[in-house]
């Protein structure tokens, strides 16, 4: 007897791994910075962590906000989108914006839009908080 479309189906949700909701560590930086590293996935499903922690962090108007990518496993255009939302947030709070350690999966994104012209790149944290 040959598996149902049904069954193949199932088979196949089962066997894809559940999208994980991105972790978010933030720590103060040198001189009124704040690090937000970021952890995960940044994509439709999993992307409400990281946007109510950027939001929170934006409102409190640290000297810069440093966001270190360097965990960030996959970034879909709503991961773009939050960053550059993030970035005109800051602007309009006077917070210089820094992204850091940016991963190869997120710098392919950037760069496949035009995006990394309008943001402050960094190879690391420490980079960053010294700009």
């Amino acid at each position: 007897m040959m598996p149902s479309d049904d069954d193949r189906r199932d088979t196949v949700l089962a066997a894809a791994e559940p999208r994980t909701e991105p972790a978010v560590r933030t720590r103060p930086g040198a001189g009124g910075a704040l690090v937000c590293a970021l952890e995960g996935d940044l994509d439709i499903e999993t992307l409400a962590p990281a946007a109510d922690a950027l939001t929170a962090l934006v409102a409190q108007r640290p000297r810069a906000l440093v966001i270190d990518l360097a965990q960030v496993g996959f970034c879909d255009s709503s991961g773009l989108n939050l960053l550059l939302k993030t970035r005109l947030a800051a602007a309009e709070e006077g917070v210089a914006l820094h992204l850091a350690a940016v991963s190869p999966t997120v710098m392919r994104v950037l760069e496949l839009t035009g995006a990394q012209a309008v943001f402050s790149l960094h190879p690391s944290v420490e980079a960053a908080l010294t700009a």
